[in-house]
Parts: structure tokens; C-alpha cells; sequence
């Protein structure tokens, strides 16, 4: 498996969509596990060390509200974790953003937008290309297939 995908609550199934989607369109291996650094922090700890021992590159982490999720998974491993604020009916995500971006020095976790999954899969996919050259193609085909729909898009006003 190259990529877990971590949710703090089945309730962020359908934001991890854009992820898990995105993930398979570039045919990466991955596994979605819903663990919850409050409610469940032995489940999200043995998942960790089953991503280590099985060589997952890289780990995205889906939380809202207090959003510890990202953090504590950082805290645990030296897997790059990418970050997923998740949006809420209270703070619309903001208190989400915060907790997953202020970070300690030595615990980096790289963040994306508020309900941000796409992105993090396509961070994960530019991760994982860093050493295979088939998947950097696939990613330049995917950007420049965003470029065409702006040209033609564009055309067509």
C-alpha cells in the first residue's frame, strides 16, 4: 500500500471521495481506515505501524472540529502526513485549519484547504512520482488535460 487514508469519523466518507477518487484514477494502492485520535487512539496507532511495516509512503489525515487527527498521526510516525481540515456547521472549518496547521517544530504535516481532499491525493501522487517516472507522466497529463479545459473553455465564451 502506498497511501493510508485516515478519517476521524465515517461522517467524512463522503469528503474523502475526492481523495479516494483521485487516488484511483492514477492507480495508486490505498486503504481508507476510519480511526479516531479521540475515540479510537489504539486503532489509529496500530494503523500506523501497520503503514510502516507494509512501506505506506505517504499518509492523509481527514479531520473536523478539534482536528487532532493529523497531528497525533504525525506524532507517531516519520510517514509524511498530509493534512485535511475538514469543514464544520460551528466554524465552517476554521478551527479544523488551525489545529492542523500550528504544528510544533520537528512534527510538520503538510496542509491543504478546508475540505481540501483532492488536493492531498494529487500532493500524494506528486510524493510518490518524486521516484517513478510512469506516474510524473500520468501527473503532467492530468495537468495539462486542466489546461485544455481553460483553453476551451475560454474559446466557448
Amino acid at each position: 500500500m502506498d497511501v493510508l487514508v485516515l478519517l476521524g469519523s465515517s461522517s467524512d466518507l463522503e469528503t474523502s471521495k475526492g481523495c479516494t477518487d483521485i487516488l484511483k484514477d492514477f492507480g495508486i494502492d490505498f486503504k481508507t481506515i476510519v480511526a479516531s485520535a479521540h475515540r479510537t487512539p489504539e486503532l489509529v496507532e496500530e494503523n500506523i505501524k501497520d503503514a510502516e511495516k507494509s512501506g505506506t509512503k505517504v499518509i492523509i489525515a481527514m479531520a473536523g472540529m478539534a482536528a487532532h487527527l493529523p497531528g497525533v498521526v504525525a506524532s507517531k510516525t516519520l510517514i509524511p502526513v498530509i493534512g485535511v481540515p475538514l469543514s464544520s456547521k460551528n466554524t465552517g472549518g476554521m478551527d479544523a485549519l488551525y489545529s492542523v496547521v500550528q504544528m510544533p517544530t520537528g512534527y510538520p504535516v503538510a496542509t491543504v484547504a478546508i475540505d481540501g481532499s483532492k488536493n492531498a491525493a494529487l500532493l500524494a501522487v506528486q510524493l510518490l512520482a518524486i521516484n517513478d517516472k510512469k506516474l510524473k507522466k500520468l501527473l503532467q497529463d492530468y495537468r495539462n488535460k486542466m489546461k485544455e479545459a481553460v483553453i476551451k473553455a475560454n474559446k466557448e465564451i
